[in-house]
C-alpha cells in the first residue's frame, strides 16, 4: 500500500479540547505528581527520625518561596486527584455518564479542588501549621 493513501491516526491537533479530555489529563498528571511529591514527604519523616537538627533543616528547607510553591501545587495535586478519584468511582458505579452531567461533574472536581487547596493553605496559615 502507498504510504501517502494511509489513514492517519488522529492526534491533539485534530480533537478540540473538552473538559472530558482535561480532567482525564490532569488526572493522569496530578497522580505522576503526587508519586513524585511523596519523596518529600519521605525526606521530612526521614529526617524527623534522624533527630531535632535534621528536621529543623527540613524545616528550614520548606520556608524556601519556590519549595512552598511545590508544596501548593502538590496540594491542589492531592485535592484534585482526590476528587476526580470519587468521580471516578462514581461512574463505576453506573451514574454520571450522560454527556451534560460528564461536563458539570468535571467542572465541579476542577472548582471543588481549587476550594480544597484554598481551605487547606487558609488553615495551615491560620492555625500555624508545620510552615
Amino acid at each position: 500500500m502507498d504510504s501517502s493513501s494511509r489513514p492517519l491516526s488522529p492526534h491533539l491537533g485534530i480533537y478540540r479540547w473538552q473538559v472530558q479530555m482535561v480532567t482525564s489529563i490532569l488526572h493522569r498528571v496530578t497522580g505522576i505528581a503526587l508519586a513524585v511529591g511523596s519523596l518529600l514527604l519521605l525526606a521530612g519523616l526521614l529526617s524527623l527520625a534522624a533527630g531535632p537538627s535534621a528536621y529543623a533543616a527540613f524545616r528550614a528547607l520548606l520556608a524556601f518561596p519556590l519549595v512552598q510553591l511545590l508544596l501548593l501545587g502538590w496540594t491542589w495535586a492531592f485535592a484534585y486527584h482526590l476528587c476526580n478519584g470519587v468521580r471516578h468511582l462514581l461512574q463505576d458505579a453506573g451514574l454520571g455518564f450522560a454527556r451534560p452531567v460528564f461536563v458539570r461533574n468535571g467542572w465541579i472536581v476542577v472548582v471543588l479542588s481549587l476550594l480544597l487547596t484554598a481551605a487547606v493553605w487558609i488553615a495551615s496559615l491560620v492555625i500555624g501549621g508545620a510552615l
